[in-house]
């Protein structure tokens, strides 16, 4: 008996060590996820599909890896904020176009897509540190440009692209207006508990009771519950109360970790919205409460974007994004 129990014991450490081991050799392949099963790298659509005016932007980030990215204007007059677009984990810039004709359309404003390293025609390959210089990149190339406003600039990202947007809010406070997070996790290590239950012992974020052990294992850890306390400029939290990936309670977090020292905060949730379909079920509410806070925190450009308005009523073309097509660059 007492052997049986031995052998036992021992098969168990082995299926753990072996589970470890693929945990810690496979966990970008999780967190990351830049092909869809069943379909191509490559982008289905182009923004031309929508007949949106776009550029190709080729970036190089800080480690010199090449990105891809998009830069949708919505019209050559209207001078709205300008969006810049981080995605969620799973499929490419092109699956999110359908959301960013409509955002162009409700807020008159610009967007810039960025291809995260790896994700459609982007080299490299995705790493939290990687993602970071990215982001960064992306940034850096809005900052420098000449046909937009750049005293507004606003990072939107939804799911692990709000992970990515907190670090660059919060790492850039004299080039980012404001921060819209949907439907974002407190960190990833809370997250591996969540997907992976047997994990929820050994591997957690800040709120974790557990000895988080295996914390260390972890290469993309996106801590944003740590990082949003720190972002001073205002934030926007969307949340889809049921949201079926990330629980609702993370944006709770991260909402009441922010305003403990940011008081230009507002968190508005939609009883029906999913992880990926808020902006579909929240509707017209959706829309305004965008509206709402870019009213509020960017009052010089709303002013200045209602005088254009006025100059160029009589032709209507600030009633919808410019739809023609731009040659590529």
């Amino acid at each position: 008996m007492a052997g049986w129990l031995k052998a036992l014991a021992y098969g168990a450490g082995g299926v753990a060590v072996a589970g470890l081991a693929a945990l810690v050799a496979l966990q970008e392949r999780l967190v990351y996820v830049p092909v869809l099963p069943g379909l191509a790298r490559a982008y289905p659509i182009t923004p031309a599909r929508l007949r949106l005016a776009y550029e190709d932007v080729w970036l190089r980030a800080a480690d010199g890896v090449r990105l891809h990215s998009w830069f949708i204007r919505h019209s050559p007059t209207c001078r709205g904020p300008t969006i810049l677009f981080f995605q969620e984990n799973a499929g490419n810039i092109a699956h999110r176009l359908e959301f960013v004709r409509l955002m162009m359309q409700r807020l008159q404003c610009n967007v810039f897509m960025l291809s995260y390293r790896g994700y459609g025609e982007s080299e490299g390959y995705p790493s939290q540190k990687g993602i970071t210089y990215d982001a960064q990149a992306a940034l850096d190339h809005l900052a420098q440009r000449k046909d937009i406003d750049t005293s507004c600039i606003v990072i939107f990202g939804r799911s692990l692209g709000g992970a990515v947007g907190a670090v660059l809010a919060k790492n850039n406070p004299d080039k980012v207006a404001a921060l819209i997070l949907e439907n974002t996790f407190t960190s990833i290590l809370d997250m591996a508990g969540i997907m992976l239950p047997f994990l929820r012992w050994f591997i957690g974020g800040s709120t974790s009771k557990g000895p988080k052990l295996l914390n260390c294992v972890v290469r993309s850890p996106w801590s944003t519950l740590d990082i949003v306390g720190e972002v001073k400029q205002p934030i926007l939290f969307l949340s889809g109360l049921q949201d079926e990936l990330v629980p609702p309670s993370h944006m709770k977090m991260l909402y009441d970790k922010a305003v403990e020292h940011n008081r230009n905060c507002r968190f508005v949730d939609f009883p029906s919205g999913m992880h990926m379909d808020t902006w579909m079920s929240g509707g017209d509410r959706y829309w305004r409460a965008i509206q709402l806070f870019l009213d509020q925190y960017a009052p010089e450009v709303q002013s200045r974007d209602a005088s254009f308005k006025s100059e160029i009523a009589e032709d209507g073309n600030c009633s919808a994004p410019f739809y023609l097509k731009q040659p590529k660059l």
